[in-house]
Protein backbone atom coordinates (compact mmCIF):
# COMPACT_ATOMS: atom_id res chain seq x y z
CA UNK A 1 0.00 0.00 0.00
CA UNK A 2 1.29 3.74 -0.61
CA UNK A 3 2.18 5.76 1.54
CA UNK A 4 -0.43 9.19 1.42
CA UNK A 5 0.81 12.09 -1.13
CA UNK A 6 1.27 15.31 0.33
CA UNK A 7 -2.28 16.63 -1.25
CA UNK A 8 -3.70 13.50 0.42
CA UNK A 9 -2.16 13.89 3.95
CA UNK A 10 -3.64 17.54 3.40
CA UNK A 11 -7.10 16.60 3.10
CA UNK A 12 -7.36 15.14 6.46
CA UNK A 13 -7.71 17.04 9.84
CA UNK A 14 -6.99 14.97 13.18
CA UNK A 15 -9.47 15.61 16.18
CA UNK A 16 -7.85 13.97 18.91
CA UNK A 17 -11.08 13.09 21.45
CA UNK A 18 -10.17 14.33 25.21
CA UNK A 19 -13.60 15.69 26.08
CA UNK A 20 -14.53 13.23 28.19
CA UNK A 21 -15.16 12.94 32.10
CA UNK A 22 -13.16 10.12 33.02
CA UNK A 23 -14.95 8.58 34.98
CA UNK A 24 -13.49 5.22 35.10
CA UNK A 25 -10.23 7.13 36.24
CA UNK A 26 -11.79 8.79 38.71
CA UNK A 27 -12.67 12.00 37.49
CA UNK A 28 -9.01 12.62 35.90
CA UNK A 29 -8.76 14.14 32.40
CA UNK A 30 -7.67 11.43 30.38
CA UNK A 31 -5.41 13.21 28.10
CA UNK A 32 -3.12 14.94 30.03
CA UNK A 33 -2.65 11.75 32.72
CA UNK A 34 1.35 11.26 32.43
CA UNK A 35 2.50 8.24 30.94
CA UNK A 36 6.12 6.55 30.13
CA UNK A 37 7.36 10.39 30.63
CA UNK A 38 4.94 12.49 29.04
CA UNK A 39 0.64 13.07 29.13
CA UNK A 40 -1.44 10.57 26.79
CA UNK A 41 -2.17 13.37 24.69
CA UNK A 42 1.39 14.14 24.00
CA UNK A 43 1.83 10.36 22.79
CA UNK A 44 -0.93 10.79 20.59
CA UNK A 45 0.14 14.22 18.77
CA UNK A 46 3.34 12.45 18.21
CA UNK A 47 1.78 9.70 16.22
CA UNK A 48 -0.84 11.08 14.18
CA UNK A 49 0.33 15.18 13.64
CA UNK A 50 3.21 13.45 10.65
CA UNK A 51 -0.21 11.44 9.16
CA UNK A 52 -2.00 14.37 8.35
CA UNK A 53 -2.49 17.87 7.03
CA UNK A 54 -3.91 19.50 10.58
CA UNK A 55 -4.41 18.56 13.93
CA UNK A 56 -7.52 19.82 17.03
CA UNK A 57 -8.17 18.71 19.83
CA UNK A 58 -11.71 18.45 21.13
CA UNK A 59 -11.66 18.83 25.30
CA UNK A 60 -14.56 20.85 27.76
CA UNK A 61 -11.85 21.26 30.95
CA UNK A 62 -8.10 22.71 31.31
CA UNK A 63 -8.20 24.00 27.65
CA UNK A 64 -5.66 26.21 28.35
CA UNK A 65 -2.95 23.19 28.84
CA UNK A 66 -4.44 21.38 25.70
CA UNK A 67 -3.68 24.84 23.85
CA UNK A 68 -0.22 24.93 25.16
CA UNK A 69 0.34 21.75 22.69
CA UNK A 70 0.18 24.55 19.83
CA UNK A 71 -2.84 23.31 17.88
CA UNK A 72 -6.24 24.50 18.40
CA UNK A 73 -8.40 23.06 21.14
CA UNK A 74 -12.34 23.53 21.05
CA UNK A 75 -15.04 22.48 22.94
CA UNK A 76 -18.62 20.51 22.68
CA UNK A 77 -21.16 22.33 21.44
CA UNK A 78 -23.49 20.52 23.85
CA UNK A 79 -23.18 20.66 27.24
CA UNK A 80 -23.04 18.08 30.01
CA UNK A 81 -20.34 15.73 28.63
CA UNK A 82 -22.39 14.28 25.67
CA UNK A 83 -19.83 11.66 24.73
CA UNK A 84 -17.69 11.18 21.73
CA UNK A 85 -19.89 11.94 18.83
CA UNK A 86 -20.74 15.16 20.53
CA UNK A 87 -16.36 16.00 20.20
CA UNK A 88 -17.15 14.37 16.54
CA UNK A 89 -19.78 16.96 15.42
CA UNK A 90 -17.78 19.34 16.65
CA UNK A 91 -14.65 19.19 14.88
CA UNK A 92 -16.43 18.51 11.21
CA UNK A 93 -18.10 21.99 11.78
CA UNK A 94 -14.97 23.31 12.09
CA UNK A 95 -12.66 21.80 9.90
CA UNK A 96 -12.18 23.16 6.33
CA UNK A 97 -10.63 19.46 4.50
CA UNK A 98 -13.13 17.06 2.89
CA UNK A 99 -11.81 14.31 5.80
CA UNK A 100 -11.70 14.02 9.59
CA UNK A 101 -9.81 11.59 11.30
CA UNK A 102 -10.62 10.88 14.69
CA UNK A 103 -9.23 8.79 17.74
CA UNK A 104 -9.11 8.63 21.51
CA UNK A 105 -6.94 10.96 23.82
CA UNK A 106 -6.48 7.37 25.93
CA UNK A 107 -4.65 5.40 23.47
CA UNK A 108 -1.31 6.21 23.41
CA UNK A 109 0.43 4.04 20.54
CA UNK A 110 -2.16 4.69 17.31
CA UNK A 111 -0.61 3.06 14.67
CA UNK A 112 1.79 4.73 12.25
CA UNK A 113 -0.30 4.06 9.56
CA UNK A 114 -3.19 5.08 10.58
CA UNK A 115 -4.30 7.87 8.67
CA UNK A 116 -2.88 5.68 5.42
CA UNK A 117 -4.80 2.82 5.47
CA UNK A 118 -8.09 4.29 6.31
CA UNK A 119 -7.84 6.63 3.52
CA UNK A 120 -7.23 4.07 0.77
CA UNK A 121 -10.08 1.96 2.14
CA UNK A 122 -12.35 4.85 1.97
CA UNK A 123 -11.22 6.14 -1.47
CA UNK A 124 -11.11 2.04 -2.80
CA UNK A 125 -14.47 1.57 -1.70
CA UNK A 126 -16.03 5.61 -2.16
CA UNK A 127 -17.66 4.68 1.62
CA UNK A 128 -18.68 7.89 3.73
CA UNK A 129 -16.63 6.36 6.64
CA UNK A 130 -13.85 4.61 7.11
CA UNK A 131 -13.30 2.29 10.86
CA UNK A 132 -10.73 0.39 12.30
CA UNK A 133 -11.06 -3.29 13.22
CA UNK A 134 -8.79 -5.39 15.49
CA UNK A 135 -9.90 -8.64 14.12
CA UNK A 136 -11.93 -8.85 17.11
CA UNK A 137 -14.22 -5.76 17.28
CA UNK A 138 -14.42 -2.13 15.56
CA UNK A 139 -12.85 0.67 17.04
CA UNK A 140 -15.32 3.34 16.16
CA UNK A 141 -13.47 6.31 17.85
CA UNK A 142 -10.71 5.22 15.12
CA UNK A 143 -12.89 6.92 11.80
CA UNK A 144 -11.64 8.66 8.86
CA UNK A 145 -15.46 10.57 7.96
CA UNK A 146 -16.11 12.63 5.01
CA UNK A 147 -17.22 16.02 6.14
CA UNK A 148 -20.31 16.10 4.51
CA UNK A 149 -21.55 13.39 7.03
CA UNK A 150 -21.63 16.45 9.85
CA UNK A 151 -25.90 16.77 8.50
CA UNK A 152 -26.29 13.39 9.92
CA UNK A 153 -24.60 13.35 12.75
CA UNK A 154 -26.41 16.93 13.63
CA UNK A 155 -29.94 14.81 13.02
CA UNK A 156 -28.61 11.78 15.18
CA UNK A 157 -28.16 14.12 18.00
CA UNK A 158 -31.33 15.81 17.55
CA UNK A 159 -32.87 12.61 18.08
CA UNK A 160 -31.37 11.63 21.52
CA UNK A 161 -28.90 9.15 20.38
CA UNK A 162 -25.60 9.10 21.54
CA UNK A 163 -24.24 5.00 20.32
CA UNK A 164 -21.12 6.42 17.45
CA UNK A 165 -21.79 2.48 16.13
CA UNK A 166 -25.58 2.88 15.40
CA UNK A 167 -25.14 6.16 13.82
CA UNK A 168 -22.30 4.77 11.47
CA UNK A 169 -24.37 1.70 10.43
CA UNK A 170 -26.68 4.42 9.16
CA UNK A 171 -24.00 5.51 6.52
CA UNK A 172 -21.65 3.97 3.90
CA UNK A 173 -19.37 2.67 6.81
CA UNK A 174 -16.82 0.49 6.23
CA UNK A 175 -15.02 -1.63 7.82
CA UNK A 176 -10.58 -1.71 7.77
CA UNK A 177 -8.71 -4.79 8.99
CA UNK A 178 -6.29 -3.78 11.50
CA UNK A 179 -5.68 -7.41 13.02
CA UNK A 180 -1.72 -6.93 12.58
CA UNK A 181 -1.89 -4.04 15.27
CA UNK A 182 -4.70 -4.66 17.77
CA UNK A 183 -2.67 -3.75 20.38
CA UNK A 184 -2.53 -0.23 19.27
CA UNK A 185 -6.05 0.55 20.06
CA UNK A 186 -5.76 -0.35 23.55
CA UNK A 187 -6.80 2.37 25.79
CA UNK A 188 -6.03 3.59 29.66
CA UNK A 189 -9.23 3.04 32.08
CA UNK A 190 -7.63 1.76 35.37
CA UNK A 191 -4.53 2.31 36.96
CA UNK A 192 -4.05 -1.28 35.75
CA UNK A 193 -4.44 -0.34 31.90
CA UNK A 194 -2.15 2.34 33.02
CA UNK A 195 0.86 0.09 34.07
CA UNK A 196 0.33 -2.20 31.29
CA UNK A 197 0.61 0.92 28.36
CA UNK A 198 3.90 2.00 30.36
CA UNK A 199 5.35 -0.92 29.93
CA UNK A 200 4.79 -1.52 26.11
CA UNK A 201 5.39 2.66 25.35
CA UNK A 202 8.75 2.31 27.37
CA UNK A 203 9.76 -0.78 25.93
CA UNK A 204 8.78 0.37 22.25
CA UNK A 205 10.81 3.55 23.12
CA UNK A 206 14.04 1.32 24.30
CA UNK A 207 14.07 -0.69 21.57
CA UNK A 208 13.93 2.54 18.57
CA UNK A 209 17.13 3.83 20.69
CA UNK A 210 20.05 3.84 18.55
CA UNK A 211 23.12 2.17 18.97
Amino acid sequence: MSTLSDDERDSITAVILAGGEGRRMGGEDKGLVHIAGRSMVEHVLARIAPQVGRVIINANRNRSSYARLGHPVFSDELNDFQGPLAGVATALAQIDTPLLLTLPCDSPAPPADLAQRLYHALQEQQADAAVAHDGQRMHPVFALLRRELLASLSDYLLAGDRKMELWLARNRCIAVDFSDEAEAFANVNSPEDHAEQEKRLLATAAHSQPC
